[in-house]
């Protein structure tokens, strides 16, 4: 199966909250999406790594993935290096992406930084044909993504450039709630993190909200670019 997209953030959860309504939008006009989660957020203070598989696959269901895979990198100590990135450059040349989406360049949490370069580097890599890779004991072909989008996390990151995602805002809350286990619930008695307040609900809306505000549309989704966004013509600017 050849992707259009393929989203690869370090933990379950990451997509769904930073760049969920790009997938749905693309989704929507027939592009084909996926999901590659590193790690099974297994250090996590809320749940268990079999919780949150369970509810990842509930958030691709709501996301109408094509794909959704995870690579079981150890959590919070995954590092850049080659076992890494071959494991990463396997699932590029398995799905050939025209686009990845990744983690923040930089972040609140340590692996979605580490996420950031791992992929990006990962990316390049895949193209060079004298790094040979086998997957179900076939050998892969050499394939690099045409492009390397960085979507926005914790930290409030000036974005590149941003995508309308209006229409999408409902579907988006309901994959990030499909994390049942870490995010507001105002019943919930467990442990309380930086990301399961209502404050950081309302966060994902009212970011979305604020730079759709900037476009003159209703919602919208921040990136930031590896190289200069081109287009063909000053028109095509909205």
């Amino acid at each position: 199966m050849k992707l259009d997209i393929l989203a690869i953030g370090a933990h379950p959860d990451d997509i769904e909250l930073s760049c969920s309504g790009v997938l749905l939008k693309e989704q929507s006009l027939g592009k084909k999406t996926g999901v590659l989660d590193l790690t099974r957020g297994e250090l996590g203070s809320r749940g268990s790594a079999e919780i949150r598989d369970q509810e990842a696959a509930a958030a691709a269901k709501t996301l109408k993935l094509s794909v959704r895979e995870n690579l079981a990198f150890k959590d919070g100590f995954f590092t850049n290096d080659e076992a890494h990135q071959l494991e990463i450059i396997k699932i590029i040349r398995k799905y050939r992406p025209e686009i990845i989406l990744c983690n923040a360049v930089k972040d609140r949490h340590p692996d979605h930084a580490k996420g950031s370069e791992l992929t990006s580097v990962s990316c390049f890599l895949s193209g060079l044909k004298r790094i040979e890779t086998t997957l179900d004991g076939i050998a892969q072909e050499h394939w690099r993504p045409k492009h390397v989008y960085h979507y926005i996390q914790w930290l409030d990151i000036e974005p590149d450039f941003v995508v309308d995602i209006s229409g999408f805002m409902d579907q988006k809350m309901a994959s990030v709630q499909a994390y049942g286990t870490q995010f507001f619930n105002p019943n919930d008695s467990g442990p309380k993190t930086p990301i399961n307040s209502k404050n950081f609900l309302d966060s994902i809306m009212y970011r979305s909200a604020n730079f759709g505000r900037l476009i003159g549309t209703e919602y919208a989704e921040g990136f930031t670019s590896e190289r200069y966004p081109a287009v063909n013509s000053i028109f095509d600017l909205k």
